[in-house]
């Protein structure tokens, strides 16, 4: 059964709390920061925390009995059938080191289905929306994934994380790609490459480890930009996936 509340209602929901939560991160850009751990490979900035407590206040201000579940935990009331799913910082790193590549990732699931999903650039001011029933926009435009079919004529992005495992994974995938791809990249924001599949400026996205909030809203636009997306269950790392998300022409051949 679908939820009473139109999808619009709960798209504008998202859009504020992104918006508001990316004005947050744009006046920390380039400051110095709070960092509350750091390990070899990985960074938490007091900073998350923050963003991901504006949004919370928004959306369980708007919806108190929905759940919220986020880098930072999972907060709100007992309903299980709606479940926001945020990454506050998406590239903490990059934010971090004054690279202005990271976003802000909101999904709304209900009873397993997503229902909306919003990631948004703070730095470019750029807005990728999508709701049930609707088409996948950038800054209200429609947008398409790409149509190339070749990997000769391909971009591609390799997710690398913080496990050792992943590493590997990671960088003998990019070893074997970038010899027959047109251009391989890492960039260090999987909602960003997610939602750069959507629009056509990548033509996949792959990573052994990632974390479902990382990519809950960039799976709805790509599946409705015409892409095709494949989440797995990492068969050993409890609460990490595998993912591959593709404009649906080419084949990786993984």
């Amino acid at each position: 059964m679908l939820p009473s509340l139109h999808a619009k209602d709960f798209l504008q929901s998202a859009c504020e709390a992104a918006l508001k939560a990316g004005g947050l991160l744009r006046s920390f850009f380039g400051k110095k920061l709070h960092v509350d751990t750091r390990d070899a490979h990985d960074i938490k900035l007091e900073l998350d925390k923050r963003s991901q407590k504006l949004i919370e206040g928004i959306l369980l201000g708007h919806y108190p009995s929905h759940a919220l579940y986020g880098e930072e935990g999972i907060v709100g009331g007992d309903s299980e059938d709606y479940q926001w799913i945020v990454d506050p910082i998406d590239g903490t790193s990059n934010f971090f080191w004054g690279i202005p590549h990271f976003s802000i990732s909101i999904a709304l699931r209900y009873e397993g289905q997503i229902l909306v999903g919003v990631i948004y650039d703070p730095m470019r001011d750029e807005l990728w929306t999508v709701e049930k029933g609707a088409v996948p926009t950038l800054n209200g435009v429609q947008i398409f994934a790409s149509r190339r079919k070749t990997l000769a004529d391909a971009v591609i992005s390799i997710g690398v994380s913080k496990s050792f495992e992943a590493i590997q994974s990671g960088l003998a995938l990019f070893q074997r790609m970038v010899h027959v791809v047109n251009k391989c990249r890492i960039m260090g924001s999987a909602a960003l490459d997610m939602a750069y599949v959507a629009c056509g400026r990548l033509d996949a996205y792959v990573e052994s480890q990632i974390n479902l909030w990382d990519v809950a809203a960039g799976m709805v636009l790509v599946e409705k930009a015409g892409g095709k997306v494949e989440l797995s269950p990492h068969p050993v790392q409890i609460g990490k996936y595998s993912i591959i998300a593709t404009n649906g022409s080419i084949c990786l051949g993984l």
